[in-house]
């Protein structure tokens, strides 16, 4: 198929690279019938849009997110160890807890204590908790996005509206006085509605990710009630965030 239309080919491009993380120029200018010229263009724009970053021969997903979930687990290993421990730490006893996707909120799972209701969308949340007959879990489904390992889409925003929950553990791209942020707006849709549906919210965020940008607010500072970060952190940046109003918790600080 021709995608002369500029706005369904940018879009067509954008839902490729969100599948596979990275985009060749070349292929994509081949499948989609137009010349590499005109890929080259729309992949500049998605970068203006804060969608993609322009790489030798293509352009990739921001921040590190076209990266595979198993490498993104390795990098910042103890930071997000640090953070995970004293998340777990937060939890109040038997409480219905939403956990996110995300490799910081991945490890969380691995400590939760005993006597939790887990709800949650991410696949290495699912697979760590189906292990614990101490926990009981509640699995939201929807569209699988390989980039993150975890379900999306308005079916888990439906299936939230049913369910109460005490404490949600959001991670986040980026975090900064304006607000918590992200890099995909399908992500985005999820963590609002993870967030919509708890009482209270807490950030999962390594020190690395307050010195990050990312292009869709997820969430203003006030609807977060704790940020967990670790001794990482830039020390203005974490003055500015309480500045800010935000109360934050530095792990190991």
């Amino acid at each position: 198929m021709r995608y002369t239309d500029a706005p369904r080919r940018r879009d067509e491009l954008l839902r490729r690279l969100r599948a596979a993380g990275y985009l060749s120029a070349t292929h994509a200018a081949a499948d989609l019938d137009v010349s590499e010229m005109t890929i080259r263009r729309d992949l500049g724009q998605l970068e203006l849009d804060g969608l993609a970053v322009r790489v030798t021969g293509g352009a990739r997903l921001p921040d590190g997110d076209g990266v595979p979930f198993e490498l993104r687990t390795d990098r910042s290993a103890a930071q997000k160890a640090a953070v995970a421990r004293a998340v777990a730490a937060l939890l109040p006893p038997d409480a219905t807890v939403a956990l996110d996707s995300g490799t910081t909120v991945a490890r969380l799972a691995e400590l939760l204590p005993a006597g939790l209701t887990v709800v949650t969308h991410s696949v290495p949340v699912l697979t760590a908790c189906a292990a614990r007959p101490d926990l009981r879990l509640i699995g939201l489904g929807g569209v699988f996005n390989p980039a993150t390992r975890s379900f999306g889409g308005p079916a888990v925003g439906r299936a939230l509206e049913d369910i109460a929950v005490d404490l949600a553990v959001l991670s986040a791209t980026a975090v900064g006085p304006s607000g918590v942020f992200c890099a995909d707006p399908y992500d985005a849709e999820t963590k609002r509605a993870l967030a919509a549906a708890s009482r209270s919210v807490v950030v999962a965020a390594d020190g690395s990710k307050l010195a990050a940008r990312a292009p869709i607010r997820f969430a203003p500072l006030d609807a977060v009630s704790t940020l967990v970060t670790d001794s990482s952190a830039d020390d203005a940046a974490v003055r500015a965030l309480t500045a800010a109003g935000l109360h934050v918790d530095v792990a190991g600080g």
